[in-house]
């Protein structure tokens, strides 16, 4: 009797530290929210969102463009590589040497700071192969960033498909590669979904590799050779030079609105896929 009660004393005393640590978490999550939310929101207005940077305009529609073309290329660019590369190491690879190398290094690129990754950039994109500062350097450089997150998040996906989904549609006569198009990754859609907006945050909140590829220019790039601005660096010049912490304030709630935006679309865009 008292062995029972004490186990039921200790199932309600993990259940409210598992409750109270959700509340936490999530309480955070919104403070931060509404305190951006709320300094914000007052500096928000059309002539701030759609004029330019320039004399005595202080808007941030260049920015708003910029943060966008990162964002839309990064992912185009990292997500079939980083997919492919989850594929590769759930369905075709063994614990082989191979396997163990490219397991090290998705893990190490994970554990390297940002910062790191914008000096690499710096040297090798902007410097060696000679981009300049440009929206080419940031997205390389963010691609290869981004990839741990995209990898790992797709190889828990698909290792969450059942077994017996693969055996059934290859004893039908479905080759493998077929299976894995239309049986492994639809199942997998939800997990490899997360890993991309997961990558889409990071990459829209991302400073320091941006400012050292992408560059600080204020204007729309009308190329992918040209430099330009985005809106984390905006915000980050703001405060650092202590501009304006209103319009920093501003900028930084309108990336957390883009950001939710993004995900939003994702989400409907991948819901009427599967419908």
């Amino acid at each position: 009797m008292i062995k029972l009660l004490l186990k039921n004393f200790k199932e309600r005393v993990i259940y409210c530290l598992i409750i109270f640590s959700t509340l936490v978490t999530v309480g955070i999550l919104l403070w931060i929210f509404v305190f951006i939310v709320k300094n914000g929101i007052m500096h928000l207005n059309l002539k701030f969102l759609l004029s330019n940077y320039s004399g005595d305009e202080t808007g941030i529609f260049p920015m708003i463009i910029n943060t966008l073309i990162v964002i839309v290329s990064t992912i185009i660019i990292a997500v079939p590589i980083g997919v492919s590369t989850a594929i590769y190491l759930t369905e075709y690879g063994e614990n082989g040497r191979i396997i163990l190398v490219v397991r090290f290094a998705v893990e190490l690129l994970a554990g390297i700071p940002s910062i790191i990754y914008g000096l690499f950039g710096m040297v090798l994109f902007v410097t060696i192969l000679n981009f300049n500062w440009s929206i080419l350097s940031g997205t390389l450089t963010l691609s290869i960033m981004i990839l741990p997150v995209i990898i790992r998040t797709t190889e828990e996906a698909l290792i969450s498909v059942p077994k017996e989904y693969r055996e059934g549609s290859l004893s039908l006569g479905v080759s493998k590669i077929r299976t894995i198009i239309k049986v492994v990754i639809p199942s997998a859609k939800a997990g490899i979904l997360t890993g991309i907006i997961l990558a889409m945050g990071r990459v829209s909140g991302e400073t320091a590799a941006v400012y050292l590829t992408v560059g600080m220019v204020p204007r729309i790039a009308k190329g992918f050779l040209e430099s330009g601005r985005t809106l984390s660096v905006h915000m980050y010049l703001l405060a650092k030079e202590g501009i304006s912490f209103e319009e920093a304030y501003a900028t930084a709630t309108v990336l957390l609105l883009i950001t939710l935006m993004l995900n939003q679309i994702v989400k409907v865009v991948s819901r009427n896929e599967g419908n």
